[in-house]
């Protein structure tokens, strides 16, 4: 072939990168194979549905296959002018144009499609689907269903003015069988209402009706029934029984079966009311009774029944059994079983008060007095009052003991249940009688009231403290001797006694010692508790009237206290020591009196170590032993003869005076607490110790400069250093440099 003809010829085809043969033929470009070889899954755009049976230069118009649209709209013409936007999508698929996908079908716009709806074809309500038009139009039912509204009959819609809002009795599911919720309009349809059609009450198609649920009467239902009734005649009967107050009894379920609440009127019907014919109470078709439920006497029912009460005569007793107060006794359930309650009166019937057994209201209320107004027991129980001057025993003669006799009075000793039961209750008047106060038949020593109230004196005043001043106990008091009550102050007062005696026995008194501001404790206790055999070891010639200021230890041991001048050992001279007397229960107690123990930790300081066993007299000494400030407490008072030692020690001993050493010992001599004065150790913070079993003074060259220090008088040895060891690189000229300063070994080796 010639070779212009071998060029290698441009594709039209731009940037298609698969053989030609692929498509093309070698009879000639065109036509191309019926089936190219091209895999159009591999590009951007995958063929589906209807787009695998188009010819390919339906889209591709161009040689250049890459320059084509892959949206709807670049091939197809938008027939609804774009009012339903550029997703296509949306309601179309590749399986067919008329296919609408799913979202269409559900219609999930502003009118879901339910029920009948869902069936309907699109332009059956579109009408402009053809030329592409479906917005616009009115989702209200008249919209599409006017005409149906229009032909109603049943009841006819547009007569009956029922406004076009047709989902208020319609469903989507069918446009027959329509219902109405008449309970929207405040009527609802129950029971025998339930079932009548629309026009037994619409009559003439009225459907602008707006009677009450309860106005029954004025209807046109049931106005014709009202008017005909006769038990009772409703329309001369009351309001009760007016027209519009039919639902007061009747009720939808049977119109015969009427059933009046009485209970409406005030006046409820319960027991033998219950079953009374109505006209037996409403005489003549009176339904307008106004008679409250207790007035039985004033009805036309019991009045002759209440004139002709004998027990009591009614009449005649008074208001509580006036025509008006049949209720106040008489029920409902029998009206001869009248149960009257005595204790609306005030005076509740009681024990033998009760009424009609065993006492009979005659018995009280004589010839026929129902208007008592005293509560006293005297109006009944005089003549048991007068008896009391012959009853003697435990029974005081009321009359000269001017007993009050008010029922309160009475009712302090006597019961209802039974009269000659009367005890009196001591407590009330705040002398309780117990033990030995109580009476012989009680338990106690006294015979007979008689024993303490003499001549018949029951307006006694005596506080229950009081012993003395009575009439029982004061000769007794006057005559006791341990100690004389009458010469042993405010104590043993007359008026005191209850504060040691009790009355279990008048002999075993017992003093609360405590009561007094000073407990007995220890060895203060009588025997054989403690040593103390009386009161009077303490209170000598009768003194009970000790004050605070005799109650210090130095009154009863101040014999002890003088025998300390003799005693030595660890007992210091109390006296010359300057000891104050006020304060010896600083060391003893009330235990041991010879056991004394200072707690040195109070005076801000404590023994410790060999403090602790050394004698008093070593530290406290001079004209003013147990005078020390706590200037005086530093270890340098005790202890100067040993810092001073420090001058010869020697050894690892540094002498502390010529080193000009603080006397805050405390710094070195941590130990003092434990072991002793010896073994001070000193934190040696910027060298290492121990070194090598140096001294103090084998670095310290200077005795009374202990800040300097010189490392030569070690290390000039031919010892001093390992064998090897050279610094010529330190310092020159080597080796007579390492020592000057002489401190020139620390700045190296440190620690």
């Amino acid at each position: 072939m010639p070779a212009p003809q071998r060029e290698t010829t441009r594709s039209p085809h731009g940037s298609l990168a698969i053989p030609c043969e692929n498509c093309h033929t070698a009879t000639g470009w065109r036509p191309i194979r019926a089936v190219p070889e091209f895999d159009h899954n591999k590009t951007r755009y995958a063929l589906r549905g209807m787009h695998e049976k188009v010819q390919c230069t339906q889209c591709h118009v161009k040689p250049i296959f890459a320059d084509v649209g892959k949206n709807c709209q670049d091939c197809h013409a938008d027939i609804h002018q774009r009012k339903m936007g550029t997703d296509c999508a949306q309601c179309h698929s590749v399986l067919g144009w008329n296919n609408a996908v799913q979202q269409v079908k559900d219609h999930q716009n502003r009118f879901p499609l339910f029920g009948a709806h869902a069936a309907v074809q699109c332009e059956d309500c579109h009408k402009g689907a053809a030329v592409g038009q479906f917005q616009g139009l009115s989702t209200a039912c008249a919209s599409c269903h006017l005409q149906d509204f229009q032909k109603t009959t049943n009841p006819n819609h547009v007569s009956a003015k029922f406004a076009t809002t047709c989902d208020s009795c319609h469903t989507f599911d069918s446009w027959l069988g329509a219902k109405f919720d008449h309970s929207t309009t405040g009527f609802l349809l129950t029971n025998g209402h339930a079932n009548v059609a629309c026009a037994a009450c619409h009559i003439n198609n009225n459907y602008n009706l707006t009677t009450a649920p309860t106005d029954c009467g004025n209807s046109g239902c049931h106005l014709t029934t009202w008017q005909q009734t006769s038990n009772p005649v409703h329309s001369s009967a009351g309001a009760a029984f007016g027209v519009a107050n039919c639902a007061g009894c009747h009720n939808t379920i049977s119109w015969t079966t009427a059933i009046f609440d009485h209970s409406t009127t005030g006046f409820l019907l319960t027991n033998g009311h219950a079953n009374v014919p109505c006209a037996s109470c409403h005489v003549n078709n009176n339904y307008t009774l106004t008679i409250t439920p207790n007035d039985c006497g004033n009805s036309g029912c019991h009045l002759t029944r209440w004139q002709q009460t004998t027990t009591p005569v009614h009449s005649t007793s008074g208001p509580t059994f006036a025509p008006t107060n049949c209720a106040t006794c008489h029920t409902t359930k029998g009206w001869d079983s009248a149960s009257f309650d005595h204790s609306t009166t005030g005076f509740a019937l009681t024990g033998t008060h009760a009424s009609p057994s065993p006492t009979p209201c005659a018995s009280c209320h004589v010839s026929n007095n129902y208007t008592l107004n005293s509560a006293d027991c005297m109006g009944c129980h005089q003549a048991a009052w007068n008896t009391t001057p012959s009853f003697g025993g435990n029974v005081p003669d009321h009359i000269k003991a001017g007993f009050p006799s008010t029922a309160v009075a009475c009712a302090q000793c006597h019961t209802i249940t039974k009269w000659a039961d009367g005890k009196f209750d001591h407590t009330a008047f705040g002398f309780p009688l117990t033990n030995s106060h109580a009476l012989v038949t009680d338990g106690g020593k006294v015979p007979s009231c008689a024993s303490c109230h003499i001549n018949n004196n029951y307006s006694l005043t005596t506080l229950l403290s009081d012993c003395g001043n009575s009439g029982c106990h004061l000769t007794t008091w006057q005559q006791t001797n341990n100690p004389t009550h009458s010469t042993s102050g405010p104590t043993f007062a007359v008026a005191n006694c209850m504060t040691c005696h009790n009355t279990i026995s008048w002999t075993s008194a017992a003093f609360d010692h405590s009561t007094t501001g000073w407990a007995l404790t220890g060895s203060h206790q009588m025997a054989p508790a403690g040593k103390v055999v009386a009161c009077t070891d303490c209170h000598v010639g009768n003194n009970y009237t000790f004050t605070a200021a005799k109650t210090d230890c130095y009154g009863c041991h101040q014999t002890a206290w003088l025998s300390t001048q003799t005693l030595g050992g660890a007992v210091p001279n109390h006296i010359t020591s300057g000891f104050p007397t006020s304060q010896c229960s600083t060391c003893h107690d009330t235990v041991l009196w010879s056991t004394g123990k200072f707690d040195h930790s109070t005076t801000g300081w404590p023994l410790q170590g060999a403090h602790v066993t050394t004698p008093c007299a070593s530290c406290h000494m001079g004209a003013n032993p147990f005078g020390l400030t706590t200037a005086n407490t530093d270890c340098y008072g005790c202890h100067q003869a040993a810092w001073q030692s420090t001058v010869t020690l020697g050894g690892a001993v540094p002498n502390h005076v010529a080193a000009l050493y603080p006397t805050t010992c405390l710094t070195c001599h941590i130990t003092w607490a434990t072991t002793g004065w010896l073994g001070a150790t000193f934190t040696h913070s910027a060298f290492r110790i121990p070194h090598n079993g140096s001294v103090c003074s084998d670095c310290h060259l200077v005795s009374t400069n202990y800040k300097t220090f010189s490392c030569e008088d070690c290390h000039t040895r031919a010892t001093a250093h390992r064998a090897g060891m050279s610094h010529p690189n330190v310092c020159t000229p080597s080796p007579a440099c390492w020592f000057n300063p002489p401190t020139r070994c620390y700045d190296c080796h440190k620690n």
